[in-house]
């Protein structure tokens, strides 16, 4: 007998979209074929709806351990859910920041129990810190995340002889966030001295501009290429930045790119009505930006879609624009968004299924998930295409209570979530309480 059965799935999956029952026995996909008559506990029918793997974002930041007022593992996790993304990989800065494996260990420890979705965490990178990164277990580390500009604590990496060393030694893939601080510091100055008191968040794009981004990520490729690592630049913002990565099938490429949903969808335009709320680092930048970043990503130049999840208070939020942090709470809304793009004709279903769930599995090498095949795990999000989804602050189940989509309402929905075989998620409602697993990576 059979846990679940999916009838009559319009199923996207490994650039192909096609007709087919899922037969789902055990956590993992036992069969896809055309009909499926075998028992099963629960037969669900999907006509009208579309089936894609389960999303897995490789950057969120759920502010766990130190900063649980903002967020935390459960609440994040299951906004995730609610958002058909099934895995995530969460960053080191936290309090206190994970740059030993004993704190990293801590964190696995922390997600046994806590994680409604599937979970791996990144070490973080320090001046001081390159005998932790060589002990890296590669099989449970997802990656090394390096902030080659500011971030919380000893996270800002901006040691000549460090960063030549992470390059030269890095087990794992290296992420980078890529800002210049100098550049920065520099611009922020200039700006105060302008405006002083009426420094506002329309300013932020010009304060954290086009030439810091390029400075960083341009150093970032050349040492990649120095020490032929493995690179993968998180957040691109820039139009300039795009002529360091080359275009075609992530399979080839030891240097790849990534761009977030927020930088998609707003620019420069929107500081005036969503101010702070939409201040984030690296900034959203100028319509041109925009519109070269969704360009990269149908030319293959940018590999990978992802969210940056980073809540912050409503009250953080609404501070003067220079103690505001920087960041947005996004898990539970990146796939109405992107499906925004597919409505309008910008974006293929293909090739978002490719970007936010294979080649995430490709690129950090995660073992049984990112695909719809038999054998794999059955993480999959179903998608209804003809149910508009209005964001307000009531359906938001980010703990900071807010998000930037606030007022829109996108022409599609996340219907329901598949975690590890479990129907966890349907219809608006958590029909168990859900917990993820561990990731495994095949990297021997």
């Amino acid at each position: 007998m059979l846990d679940i059965v999916l009838k009559n799935c319009t199923i996207v999956n490994e650039n192909k979209i096609f007709e087919s029952d899922i037969g789902i026995k055990g956590g993992r996909i036992e069969k896809i074929v055309a009909s499926i008559s075998d028992e099963a506990k629960q037969t669900l029918d999907l006509s009208r709806k579309v089936v894609i793997p389960g999303v897995i974002d490789d950057q969120v930041h759920f502010r766990e351990p130190g900063l649980t007022h903002k967020g935390e593992i459960a609440t994040e996790s299951k906004a995730a859910l609610a958002g058909g993304i099934t895995s995530y990989f969460e960053m080191p800065n936290v309090n206190p920041t994970t740059t030993t494996n004993e704190l990293l260990d801590k964190k696995f420890d922390l997600a046994k129990t806590k994680s409604c979705a599937n979970y791996s965490f990144y070490l973080g990178a320090s001046n001081s810190n390159i005998e932790e990164i060589k002990k890296i277990n590669i099989e449970k580390a997802c990656g090394l995340k390096v902030f080659m500009g500011a971030s919380t604590g000893d996270m800002l990496v901006d040691n000549e002889k460090t960063l030549e060393d992470i390059f030269h030694y890095a087990p794992v893939n290296i992420v980078t966030h890529c800002e210049n601080t100098p550049r920065i510091l520099e611009k922020e100055k200039e700006f105060a001295a302008k405006h002083g008191e009426n420094i506002a968040p329309e300013h932020h794009p010009y304060i954290r501009d086009e030439e810091s981004c390029y400075l960083s990520s341009s150093l970032a490729t050349s040492l990649a290429k120095k020490y032929n690592s493995n690179l993968h630049v998180l957040h691109l913002t820039t139009e300039k930045e795009m002529s360091l990565f080359t275009a075609g099938d992530i399979d080839n490429k030891n240097i790849t790119a990534e761009v977030c949903v927020h930088h998609l969808f707003f620019s420069e335009k929107d500081y005036e009505t969503k101010g702070n709320f939409i201040k984030c680092n690296p900034s959203i930048k100028k319509e041109t930006d925009r519109l070269a970043l969704i360009n990269a990503v149908n030319n293959d130049l940018i590999d990978i879609i992802a969210t940056d999840h980073a809540p912050h208070t409503l009250e953080e939020k609404e501070q003067h624009y220079l103690k505001a942090p920087a960041g947005l709470p996004l898990v539970q809304h990146m796939l109405p968004t992107l499906l925004d793009f597919y409505q309008k004709n910008i974006f293929s279903l293909e090739m978002i299924v490719r970007k936010t769930s294979h080649n995430i599995a490709k690129r950090f090498q995660i073992k049984d998930r990112g695909y719809i095949r038999e054998g794999y795990y059955a993480d999959l999000a179903i998608l209804d295409m003809n149910q508009p989804s209005s964001i307000t602050r009531e359906n938001t189940l980010y703990k900071c209570g807010w998000s930037p989509f606030e007022g829109y309402t996108f022409p599609a929905s996340v219907h329901a979530t598949i975690l590890n075989g479990s129907l966890v998620y349907q219809d608006g409602n958590f029909l168990e309480n859900p917990l993820g697993m561990q990731l495994e990576f095949d990297r021997r």
